[in-house]
């Protein structure tokens, strides 16, 4: 900031001290009752904060000033974090009142977007994660990731190429990165930052290279975890990688945090292969967890299907159905518990009314780990864990494997519930600065303080009687203020009878206050009973707190036993509601669902919405191609299949009459490209890079969903990209593929192939109108009906006239060509072989083939080239 300190106030000489130590934080400066920030911090705050700027010094050079009050700072705090800044809390040490000179002060806490821990400041069902990445040779990259929320740490190795899409999927609230200047890395890391602030919402965040170096992130890991190796968490030998983000992350927090961090006790590596893959644009295109329109959650898969009740369940759910389930067991046991609970009425009831009055138990125990448990979090624990006796008896009652494993999960560590109930009020404060935490007979010596407190209130009011008779002021009263203490109130009036022995202390607007020898000697008296009893207070909630701590082990893996809980008792409850059914999963290839329905649509629509059938597999073919007009719902169609499919394989019930479906690997879809556009990438090569990503990462256990292939580009190559991509996945991957397309061509292609199937959407045409019936129907369609799709979207009549007029001239010139060369009846059934250019220039090139051109004359040569090229230009 370039000032002069020397001429400063020891206090803004500490300001500067702490300024230079956290340049890239706002910092909150602690003065008395208000948090100030100064100089551009102020001006900062004051834009951000919309609080008035004023100056702590008048004269030539002022110092900009701005401040919030220490009891409302959590609010202050989030719209910095809003906004993108990190805040250093610098907080007063020691007391002002035994402080000799100036009060010391420390930073005790960086506030940054991914570091939170306060419900305020949080999402309840939403986790809020830090990431760290690192890059590697051989175009390998490693991540990790942790809410320190909740405790819950990962690390994952992956390709380089992956690397932002599981970015975007994780959507971390704050991202951490190696500063490379000047590095090996250097530029890599410059364009992911670009990507990352680009495609995700997080603060990027850089470190100093040796916060990620392999052998200080493998030591700070050891340290933390207090073991000698890490092989205990799975991380072996081959996953050296992992190392450096995650180190870099323990690194990070003990910097902002500072505090202990017990309630992170793991480090889990992620193998998505045990999970069904969905790539970010996959996540995007059906809407998974935010609509595309308003990118909110309102709309989305997650807000129509999202029934649970606490927020460690909706956190988890959310997870549920971004990684849903390869494995057919696991699955069986979720679907076998969420259609016990919900065959059993009575109990599906009792159990989401009883987690109606659990606490978010994974956020408190993390607080608690890192001291930051208010008094009101005690209280909501105890409330909670006085719940689970009951639980646990409903889950007794229940048969299946997976209820039967949590019902031995349910500990309601009754020791730590009767402590807190025993030593915290039943509605204490929000913070200990004001006493009143402490429940009364807990402890002697704080009673003792308190009964002083208390009955010098009852001296107070005796000793304001006996003076008021004494002297015959019968508006006489006693106050009290932080400046002067008690005092004696008199109005002027009767000024002339105040005793000889009143001292006075100050003047006021008609009266005077006056102090006596038993006044101050009770202030001393009851003010020192006072503070030592807060002192107390706080020691004892310390102490709480420190016990509470012992806990936290066993209250993490209760709340997870809460959360599937949660989420088991959410699912049955949504499928009681909607009739959902229960799909055959297998481990086949199988895709059969009849009446299925679009769970977000149907939801909306009510019984408007028209539902559909789906066969396709072993037998019925593995490839449909769906033809039919805009808006008439061939999108929704493909749409609602893959999400039946997700569903299924989280354990949900899904909307339909009945289902078969054999497990997924990976879902692609290539739909839209409006996320992509931001890249500075053209629809066209996002349709392209999309596609090819489906082609080299799709397996036959694959479902792929093509909206539109090759609509990008001009017509013959949008058509050509359109039936090659075809060909190769019916042919090669063989993987069941839902295609929609205005290229009618394509439906050819069922001719071809054995595994391709056409299909169209039902239209029925009546007045010179369009009737869309939404209904899926076997076989092809030729038409589009685009002018109708036009006319219902507002474009003017004269437009669609000349349009029609258009139409039909283009109709009419290509029906003769439409009729005698259609592209299925030249091809054969090894697509390879041939090519669409081989076809239409058949007849061009056996006459190539057949002439000896050793005994061509230059005149016979001449003539041969241009009977070629009129035949070339004829086509």
């Amino acid at each position: 900031m370039g000032v002069n300190t020397e001429k400063l106030t020891p206090a803004m000489k500490q300001f500067h001290l702490f300024k230079q130590k956290y340049p890239d934080c706002i910092l909150f400066f602690r003065m008395g009752d208000f948090y100030e920030t100064f100089y551009e911090d102020a001006k900062t705050c004051s834009k951000v904060l919309g609080l008035t700027l004023t100056s702590r010094s008048k004269g030539t050079n002022p110092i900009p000033l701005a401040g919030v009050p220490y009891h409302a700072v959590d609010g202050y705090l989030k719209k910095m974090l809003q906004a993108g800044y990190k805040v250093a809390v610098c907080e007063q040490v020691e007391d002002p009142k035994t402080a000799k000179g100036v009060v010391k002060r420390d930073v005790v806490r960086i506030v940054t977007p991914g570091t939170l821990t306060d419900d305020m400041l949080l999402t309840a069902k939403e986790d809020n994660f830090l990431c760290a990445v690192s890059l590697g040779t051989k175009r390998q990259a490693a991540i990790s990731w942790v809410d320190i929320s909740t405790g819950h740490f990962f690390a994952q190795q992956l390709p380089e190429e992956k690397l932002v899409d599981e970015l975007v999927r994780l959507s971390p609230a704050e991202c951490l990165l190696a500063d490379r200047r000047g590095e090996l890395f250097e530029a890599e890391t410059k364009k992911l930052t670009t990507d990352i602030t680009q495609l995700t919402k997080a603060t990027i965040t850089e470190r100093p290279g040796w916060y990620f170096d392999p052998y200080q992130a493998r030591e700070r890991l050891l340290k933390h975890f207090g073991t000698a190796t890490l092989e205990g968490f799975g991380i072996g030998d081959d996953d050296d990688g992992l190392i450096p983000p995650a180190g870099a992350i323990i690194e990070y927090l003990n910097e902002t945090q500072k505090t202990t961090l017990g309630h992170i006790q793991s480090l889990k590596k992620v193998d998505r292969q045990k999970f069904l893959q969905i790539d970010p644009a996959s996540l995007r295109s059906l809407e998974i967890l935010r609509t595309i329109r308003t990118e909110t959650k309102k709309g989305s898969l997650l807000d129509c299907l999202d029934e649970t009740i606490t927020g460690m369940g909706g956190r988890m759910f959310r997870n549920w159905l971004c990684m849903p389930l390869c494995d057919l067991n696991a699955i069986e046991l979720r679907q076998d518990a969420i259609e016990e609970i919900r065959d059993g009425d009575a109990k599906l009831t009792d159990i989401r009314k009883l987690l109606s009055n659990i606490s978010d138990t994974e956020r408190i125990a993390a607080r608690i780990s890192t001291f930051r448990a208010t008094p009101r979090d005690m209280v909501a624990l105890a409330a909670t864990l006085r719940q689970i006796p009951q639980l646990r008896q409903i889950l007794q009652e229940l048969r299946t494997d997976l209820l039967v494993r949590l019902t031995g999960q349910c500990d309601s560590m009754d020791e730590l519930a009767d402590l807190l109930e025993a030593a915290i009020e039943p509605e204490p404060p929000s913070h200990l600065r004001d006493g009143g935490v402490i429940r009364a007979g807990f402890s002697e010596e704080l009673d003792r303080l308190r009964s002083i407190s208390r009955d010098g209130q009852s001296w107070l009011r005796h000793y304001q009687k006996e003076q008021t008779q004494r002297t015959g002021i019968t508006k006489l009263k006693i106050g009290y203020n932080k400046v002067f203490g008690y005092y004696i109130e008199i109005n002027r009036s009767s000024a002339d009878k105040v005793p000889a022995d009143y001292v006075r202390k100050q003047t006021i607007k008609n009266a005077e206050r006056y102090i006596t020898d038993e006044l101050k000697e009770y202030e001393t008296r009851a003010l020192d009973a006072e503070e030592k009893a807060l002192e107390l207070e706080q020691q004892l909630f310390d102490q709480l707190r420190r016990q509470s701590a012992q806990y936290v082990s066993r209250l993490q893996q209760l709340a997870e036993t809460i959360a599937q809980c949660d989420c088991l008792a959410a699912l049955a409850y949504l499928a009681k509601r909607r009739n959902y059914i229960r799909p055959k999963l297998t481990n086949g290839t199988e895709l059969l669902i009849n009446e299925g329905k679009h769970p977000v649509l149907a939801e909306t629509l009510g019984p408007e919405f028209v539902p559909n059938d789906i066969e396709l597999g072993e037998q019925a073919g593995d490839y449909l191609i769906v033809t039919g007009p805009n808006m008439s719902g061939k999108s929704t169609y493909i749409r609602q299949v893959a999400l039946l499919v997700m569903m299924a394989q989280t354990g949900s019930f899904i909307d339909a009459k009945d289902a078969e479906i054999g497990l997924v690997d990976r879902i692609f879809t290539r739909v839209g490209a409006s996320d992509e556009l931001v890249r500075g990438q053209s629809t066209f090569m996002v349709e392209m890079t999309e596609t090819a990503n489906i082609i080299n990462n799709a397996t036959q256990k694959s479902l792929v969903i093509l909206d539109e292939v090759g609509r990008g580009t001009s017509t013959y190559d949008g058509l050509a990209l359109a039936w090659a991509v075809t060909e190769h996945i019916a042919n090669k991957i063989k993987c069941r593929t839902l295609f929609a397309t205005h290229y009618h061509e394509l439906t050819e292609l069922a001719e071809l192939f054995t595994n391709v199937k056409n299909c169209n959407v039902a239209v029925r045409e009546w007045m010179d109108e369009v009737v869309f019936l939404h209904k899926i129907l076997p076989g092809g369609t030729d038409k589009s009906y685009g002018i109708h799709v036009a006319k219902l979207a507002g474009v003017p009549k004269p437009i669609l006239q000349r349009s029609a007029e258009i139409l039909e001239e283009l109709e009419s010139t290509f029906a003769k060509e439409a009729a005698s060369d259609r592209l299925a009846r030249h091809k054969t059934k090894q697509p390879d072989k041939d090519s669409l250019f081989v076809q239409k220039h058949k007849g061009v090139l056996d006459k190539l083939s057949s002439t000896d051109v050793n005994n061509l004359t230059p005149l016979e040569a001449i003539n041969l080239l241009t009977q070629i090229k009129q035949e070339i230009d004829e086509k």
